[in-house]
This record gives C-alpha cells, sequence and structure tokens, in this order.
C-alpha cells in the first residue's frame, strides 16, 4: 500500500550520516507479514538491514514503541539472549513519516505454526527445548547489569497489566463483548497477589517471533520486542503456553486436540517443568490465572488491531478479520476458571 512506502534516496541519504559502513544506493520492500509495526528489508550493494518503524495514524498512548525496541535490542546484545544488533534510532518523523530504527539482517527462518508441520519429531522436539531455553535466559537477565532498571515498574505487574489492557480494550471496543466483560472483572477479583518476582518480559513471546539457524534447530535472533518491559516473567510462560489451548483454523494455528506425543512436541505440563526446572523454582501456583490473563491480555491486542484495520492503520492487510477472535479467546480463557 502507498501509505508504507519508503523514500529509499532519502532514507539512503539519512542512514550513510548515521550508520556506519552504510552505503547505498538503497531499495526497500516492505515485508507482508505481521500485524504491528511496519516492517522492511533494505537492501544496498554490499549489505541487507531491516527497518522498523511506528505505524501512520493515530495510535493509542504508549503503543509501537520502537524506541523501546531499540533500548531493549541494545541492552541484550551481549547477554546469553539472541537479538539482531541495533544500528541507529532515528526520532526524526520528517525522514520516513514515522519513529524508525534500523538493525541487521538476520538470515534464518521464521515459523508461523506451532505444530512445526514440515518437521520430523526429534526436530519439533529439539525447537521446543530451544524456544524454553531462549525464554529462561531472557527472564535470567539481571536487570541493572543490562542497564534495564528503568524499563518497566517492578512489582505488581498483572493488576498493573491487567489495567492498562482494560483501558486498550475500551479505547478499541466496538460492541459489547459479554466475555470480555467477566474477565475484565474476574481478573482483578482474583489476583493471586505479587510474589516479588521480576525480570524483563518479552510480551509477545512465541514462535513466529524467533529465527531459527537455516538448518539447525536453534535460535539466532528473538524478534518483535514492542510490548517488553520489566514484569513478571509467568507472563511470558503463560502466553506461550496458551496455544495449548487455543483451536488449530484458518485464524487460530493452536495446538489443541494435537497428539504431542507422536509429534515430538511436549505437552503443556512438560514444557511448563522444563523452565523450572532450568529457572530453579518448584511447580507454578495459579497457573490458570496467568493463562487467564494471557488470553485476555491477546484478545485486547487482537481488538485493537481489528480496531487499526477498520480505521485503515493496521498493518496486515488481514486485520479486519481479526475481530471476530476477540471472544473466541475471550470463551477460552473463561473456561480455564469454570
Amino acid at each position: 500500500m502507498a501509505r508504507y512506502e519508503l523514500d529509499d534516496t532519502q532514507l539512503s541519504d539519512y542512514l550513510s550520516r548515521h550508520i556506519s559502513g552504510f552505503a547505498g544506493p538503497l531499495s526497500s520492500a516492505k515485508f507482508s507479514d505481521g500485524q504491528s509495526n511496519p516492517t522492511f528489508l533494505l537492501e544496498t550493494p554490499s549489505r541487507k538491514y531491516v527497518l522498523r518503524s511506528k505505524p501512520p495514524g493515530k495510535l493509542l498512548k504508549g503503543a509501537h514503541a520502537v524506541d523501546r525496541e531499540f533500548r531493549v535490542l541494545s541492552a541484550l546484545k551481549n547477554t546469553d539472549v539472541p537479538v539482531a544488533t541495533a544500528y541507529h534510532l532515528c526520532e526524526d518523523e520528517s525522514i520516513t513519516g514515522s519513529m524508525f530504527y534500523v538493525m541487521e539482517f538476520m538470515d534464518g527462518r521464521v515459523l508461523w505454526d506451532p505444530a512445526l508441520p514440515d518437521f520430523q519429531p526429534a526436530e519439533r522436539g529439539a525447537m521446543y527445548v530451544e524456544m524454553n531455553r531462549v525464554l529462561a535466559a531472557l527472564h535470567s537477565v539481571n536487570i541493572d547489569s543490562a542497564g534495564l532498571s528503568t524499563f518497566g515498574k517492578p512489582g505488581d505487574y498483572f493488576a498493573r497489566q491487567t489495567n492498562t489492557w482494560t483501558h486498550q480494550y475500551r479505547a478499541s471496543e466496538l460492541d459489547r463483548n459479554d466475555a470480555m466483560e467477566h474477565l475484565i472483572e474476574w481478573l482483578p477479583a482474583n489476583h493471586p497477589g505479587d510474589d516479588g518476582r521480576t525480570s524483563i518480559v518479552h510480551g509477545d513471546y512465541r514462535l513466529d517471533n524467533l529465527m531459527f539457524h537455516k538448518t539447525e534447530p536453534r535460535v539466532i535472533a528473538t524478534l518483535d520486542w514492542e510490548l517488553s518491559t520489566l514484569g513478571h516473567p509467568f507472563a511470558d510462560l503463560a502466553y506461550q503456553c496458551m496455544q495449548y489451548y487455543m483451536p488449530r483454523g484458518d485464524s487460530l494455528t493452536g495446538l489443541a486436540g494435537l497428539n504431542y506425543a507422536e509429534l515430538g512436541i511436549p505437552t503443556e505440563e512438560e514444557y511448563r517443568a522444563m523452565y523450572c526446572q532450568r529457572m530453579g523454582i518448584d511447580e507454578i501456583p495459579n497457573w490458570n490465572y496467568y493463562l487467564t490473563f494471557s488470553l485476555f491480555r491477546l484478545a485486547a491486542i487482537v481488538q485493537g488491531v481489528y480496531k487499526r484495520g477498520l480505521d485503515g492503520n493496521a498493518s496486515s492487510e488481514k486485520a479486519q478479520s481479526y475481530g471476530a477472535l476477540v471472544p473466541v479467546l475471550a470463551d477460552i480463557a473463561i473456561s480455564l476458571h469454570n
């Protein structure tokens, strides 16, 4: 779409002055996948780069924070969390029309279906072990040493996030949804209390936000840090484990009802136990609360994508079809505590 085209000549001139070794001419092309921040492949005669930008138009407060993505990528570069190198953040909207940053192009595989249909059981199992390893590595990063002690508010993460996503949902709400109304009441009333755990949380940790090596079951980059903050590590774990409750279909590619042993994929319990072992903790109490919260949060995110699609500001052509997913996700959340 025209509104996502870049002025390659102007951008090339700008980047040549701000990124060491950058030399045009430049050609850009928008990646078609993704629902949030428009992402472009930049090609020069000698190198490839990736540019991520805020979408155009009126946005919800605090959303599409590419400056926060740039900050966390920069902070994690020398940790055990695989990330691309972030080169430059541009806050001058006159260059492309929106704030953006440029990072290293990583040549690997992004996989979209958590059932991993194109792989053998042993490969699937190895990929799930690797996803678990990367998640535990992220939650083990020393916040102070990484320079991220001010990246978010420590403590009471679920209460604050429930409030935040309730407000975000209200800001993009079009019709009353009884299931979402139930969750908006249920989550604060059943909050398990703060146990003091704080880590960097990715906020959207799932298979398609990881890039695997071209031939090995090894993650070479963790992608899409837009929702990252300081928070409770179990939020990331529960968010990834939502897939075990989601049906498989055109709009949702969940894992519900599959034969995990036959596929070589760990069960939810096995995946959770693997994480606990890596983190040196016992079983996680109040697990269904964390799952319920995660499904509610995803429903609120999807509602926002749907609303932006109607307004013409969403990055994906599929955005307007997302409205039907909100009640589906909310109903799954309710089924976990009924």
